[in-house]
């Protein structure tokens, strides 16, 4: 995953560099931003503001969110509002642009494949089958300002709703006129120009081999995002396979292709994640081609033979 490599301070006369921390979103939260006195403390505050609003309503651990109560009423229909429709749009699309890798109706399998049990237990090729029935973006209704589940489905925005975070928070920095910031959610990361007196924001690349500890670091310049995904923290074993936390609804099943991490930079946080993410589960040979379709999208894959990655991505890479 990218982790924030540590900043020099800044020279005697560069502004000083304030940072923003918090929990939120299942994660650790840092902002780090240059703005001083009364203009940080109202970016700060409305920075806290917003994730906690945005949690509260979309996060399906919060028995009171929009998602939960969807949920809860599957089966029935559900009335919602402007903003929940915007991200049930994000839901469609990305289904249509991953060809049904990233699925807000997965959590089901999810939760079939609970890893975070003491002793996770192995599914049954009949339980995968019977919940993958629960699972599919096409099976959702929808009519003007109301959603239905089929009975049994649910919604989860967790495959993407932290970098939609991210980078809603860069954009009220920029309102707030903090032109140098740096917004890191769980290391889903979004930089706008660059820290005190450093031409670039330097972001490490981990280690999937020794979590922890990075492998290199790359520069965040101007306005960009990036986003790590990889299976080697969470998952477990049974009978001597591994089986990590990345599901592809397709199948029902996790992804057992031979990758350890993609990490993607691009244009914002969130396409940096939804790229990562599918890419991981293509594989990095399709993958590398997926990214590839998005320009100015530059990806770095780690597999258990070796590594590849777009042509550009090595211009991004510092020591």
């Amino acid at each position: 995953m990218p982790t924030l490599a540590t900043v020099p301070a800044p020279t005697a006369s560069s502004p000083i560099l304030r940072e923003l921390r918090f929990a939120a979103l299942g994660t650790d939260c840092f902002v780090r931003h240059t703005l001083q006195g009364g203009a940080a403390m109202a970016f700060e505050t409305t920075v806290r503001s917003w994730v906690e609003n945005f949690e509260a309503r979309y996060s399906r651990f919060r028995p009171t969110s929009i998602v939960s109560q969807i949920n809860a009423s599957a089966g029935s229909w559900v009335a919602v509002d402007a903003e929940t429709e915007q991200l049930l749009d994000v839901c469609a699309a990305l289904h249509r642009l991953t060809d049904g890798i990233l699925d807000a109706t997965a959590g089901p399998l999810m939760r079939l494949w609970n890893y975070k049990q003491p002793s996770p237990v192995l599914p049954s090729v009949q339980e995968i089958a019977a919940v993958r029935r629960l699972v599919g973006w096409p099976l959702v209704e929808r009519r003007a300002g109301a959603v239905r589940l089929q009975p049994g489905m649910s919604l989860d925005f967790g495959g993407w709703g932290k970098e939609w975070a991210v980078d809603a928070v860069a954009e009220l920095a920029r309102q707030h006129g903090a032109h140098d910031t740096l917004v890191d959610f769980g290391h889903d990361i979004r930089g706008l120009g660059k820290p005190p007196g450093r031409p670039a924001w330097h972001v490490g690349l981990e280690d999937p081999a020794a979590p922890g500890t990075h492998k290199a670091s790359v520069a965040l310049t101007g306005d960009s995002g990036i986003a790590s995904s990889g299976d080697y923290l969470r998952g477990f074993t049974r009978d001597g396979r591994r089986y990590g936390h990345i599901i592809d609804p397709r199948t029902g099943w996790p992804v057992d292709n031979g990758m350890r991490q993609v990490t993607v930079l691009a244009e914002n946080c969130f396409l940096a994640g939804v790229l990562s993410t599918t890419a991981f589960v293509l594989g990095p040979h399709v993958g590398l081609d997926f990214i590839q379709r998005f320009p100015g999208a530059e990806a770095h894959f780690i597999t258990q033979t070796g590594i590849a990655q777009t042509r550009g991505f090595w211009n991004h890479v510092v020591t």
